[in-house]
């Protein structure tokens, strides 16, 4: 992919009148690369053939639900997933987070709001700007070695996969390592200007990156918390 435009889009949700909003809005804004899903099974064939680089994902499908349809995926691929959901309580859009969702909108929606997570989504996941410049394409953090432009992470006789919001963390960290990131500058860095109420979110973020890149997540010797301020990335 060498242009945003081109990214692959998968529209899974039961409501037809939805699906065909939300392909509207995005073939207006310039994407054209576009397939639709009612429900679980239709969407699991159309992974097949499809190869989406982005998934819009309704929680509440007839057939089940997205976060298991999400679990599962997980277990063999890290397609970025962005959430649509008429839940707007706190814990549903944890669960979707904590299962590794890169974002999660709640219906109603704006289209600039779609818009606008969308492709901060898509460009944090294949479109890496100035971070990954600025602090080098590799970081080292003891025996693990994160790759920024492949966001692997990498140890002897093992890898996993950060999701966009991870590296994106990552990237802000590493930047000013060695310094405290308050919480409201890592909540920026990551969903953009409106990034009020995702303090929680950037909890779960935490607790799922310190899993990858330390050895002792319970005991982290590199992603440090600065109680009641933000976090620090240790120096070597």
């Amino acid at each position: 992919m060498t242009d945003l435009y081109d990214s692959r889009i998968l529209i899974i949700d039961d409501h037809l009148q939805l699906r065909r909003m939300v392909t509207r809005i995005l073939a207006q804004e310039g994407f054209i690369c576009l397939e639709t899903a009612s429900c679980c099974r239709e969407a699991a064939e159309k992974l097949k053939t499809f190869r989406p680089d982005l998934l819009l994902l309704d929680v509440m499908l007839p057939d089940g639900d997205g976060f298991a349809f999400m679990k599962e995926l997980r277990e063999w691929s890290n397609i970025p997933v962005l959430f649509l959901s008429a839940k707007d309580e706190d814990q549903s859009r944890l669960t979707g987070l904590g299962l590794g969702a890169d974002d999660y909108i709640s219906k109603p929606f704006l289209p600039e709001e779609l818009l606008l997570r969308l492709t901060g989504v898509l460009k944090r996941t294949y479109f890496p700007l100035s971070a990954a410049k600025a602090v080098g394409n590799i970081l080292t953090l003891g025996n693990r070695r994160v790759d920024f432009e492949s966001g692997l992470v990498e140890w002897d006789g093992g890898s996993v996969s950060l999701t966009a919001k991870e590296l994106g963390i990552l990237k802000k960290l590493a930047e000013n390592r060695g310094k405290i990131v308050t919480f409201d500058s890592l909540c920026q860095s990551v969903w953009g200007d409106d990034y009020f109420g995702y303090e929680n979110t950037l909890m779960v973020h935490i607790r799922r990156l310190r899993a990858k890149i330390e050895e002792a997540p319970s005991h982290p010797v590199w992603l440090l918390t600065a109680r009641g301020l933000g976090y620090r990335l240790a120096n070597e």
